[in-house]
């Protein structure tokens, strides 16, 4: 005799059961009803609704063909408030405006006191302190005073600036001043 594994028959008896539910479960039509004849005697009134039917809702224009059209929306990539820039001023203007910006461009040359020279390998530079106090430190090319003094050399005696300024005639004249180091006492 054949042992038969509990599994198998666990399966089976379950397929068996799924089987008979299946069955048992099915659904007989009924047969249709036949149509009724049309009543011809009767005319068909027409029916009057109860209430006539009214919609609150607002009805909306139809959606542009184009969906995707932003030209009458905002960027919202631009800044809230523009800033004008004021128009560009001249060189020389900006030149004159940057001359007067530095305190160092409001004595005159022969205000100013020598403190001390340093000579270098490459360039010499020169300490110089105004009457307020305040110290500078030059290098030639730069410039000095009210009248765009430039300094033209720098060495062990003082500085040498040359000053260009127009005369009540007219005629550009050259003055060259020479801001001297003070003695020792």
């Amino acid at each position: 005799m054949t042992r038969i594994p509990k599994n198998s028959c666990l399966l089976a008896g379950l397929l068996l059961a799924g089987g008979l539910s299946l069955a048992a479960c099915t659904k007989k039509d009924a047969p249709a009803p036949a149509p009724a004849a049309p009543a011809a005697a009767q005319p068909a009134a027409p029916q009057k609704p109860v209430q006539k039917q009214a919609s609150s809702a607002v009805r909306l224009a139809p959606p542009p063909v184009n969906q995707f059209d932003f030209s009458a929306k905002k960027d919202p990539f631009k800044p809230f408030v523009v800033v004008r820039q004021p128009a560009k001023p001249s060189q020389e203007e900006s030149r004159k405006a940057a001359k007067d910006a530095l305190p160092i461009h409001s004595f005159d040359v022969s205000q100013f006191r020598l403190i001390g020279v340093v000579l270098g390998d490459r360039e010499n530079k020169a300490m110089v302190v105004d009457p307020g106090g305040k110290g500078y430190v030059l290098k030639v090319g730069m410039t000095i005073g009210k009248n765009d003094g430039k300094v033209t050399a720098i060495t062990t005696g003082g500085v040498d600036v040359v000053e260009q300024f127009r005369d009540d005639n007219g005629r550009v004249r050259k003055e060259n001043i020479k801001i001297a180091l003070p003695r020792k006492q």
